[in-house]
């Protein structure tokens, strides 16, 4: 005969404020987007009385009643589902990070620009050692960063490629 753990009032309340999170982005969802969850009709009644609330702390109520109503619900298949929606938004972000870290290596190191080569062996090599010929010229200038973006925009448009 096993005894199960019983949870702790600190791992529930944490669980109700996650369900609690995900009652906004419910109600910050498009009504298309609303649509297509097949949410129960007291949960989706609640999110749309949610919207129409301007007030803040009728607003938070409201919030923390679509939280208590998200216990009753399982609330996996909405996470999954909005967590698919804002998937290709991370994927964008992460590329532009790649991006500025690539130029940022690309302009402290020498040593970078084969390594990028490597990586990507389709790049124009040519087209990239003058990007960042001219970029590095520009900062010891302390131009204005146009050549800076120009090669931003080439290792974003490579990173891309790289993807597909």
């Amino acid at each position: 005969m096993t005894q199960s753990t019983p949870i702790s009032k600190t791992r529930r309340k944490r669980d109700m404020a996650a369900l609690q999170e995900l009652g906004a982005e419910l109600v910050a969802l498009s009504e298309e987007q609303l649509a297509e969850l097949d949410l129960p009709e007291f949960l989706r009644d609640a999110v749309l009385a949610a919207r129409r609330i301007k007030g803040f702390e009728a607003r938070r109520r409201q919030l923390q009643y679509v939280g208590k109503l998200m216990r009753r619900v399982d609330a996996e298949p909405i996470r999954a589902r909005i967590g698919a929606w804002n998937a290709p938004e991370r994927a964008t972000v992460a590329r532009f990070k790649r991006a500025e870290l690539w130029r940022e290596r690309l302009l402290g190191d020498e040593s970078a620009l084969a390594a990028l080569l490597r990586e990507h062996p389709m790049a124009d090599a040519r087209h990239l050692a003058a990007l960042v010929r001219d970029a590095r010229r520009e900062r010891q200038e302390n131009r204005p960063p146009r050549a800076c973006r120009g090669l931003f925009q080439a290792l974003h448009a490579l990173l891309q490629d790289g993807e597909r």
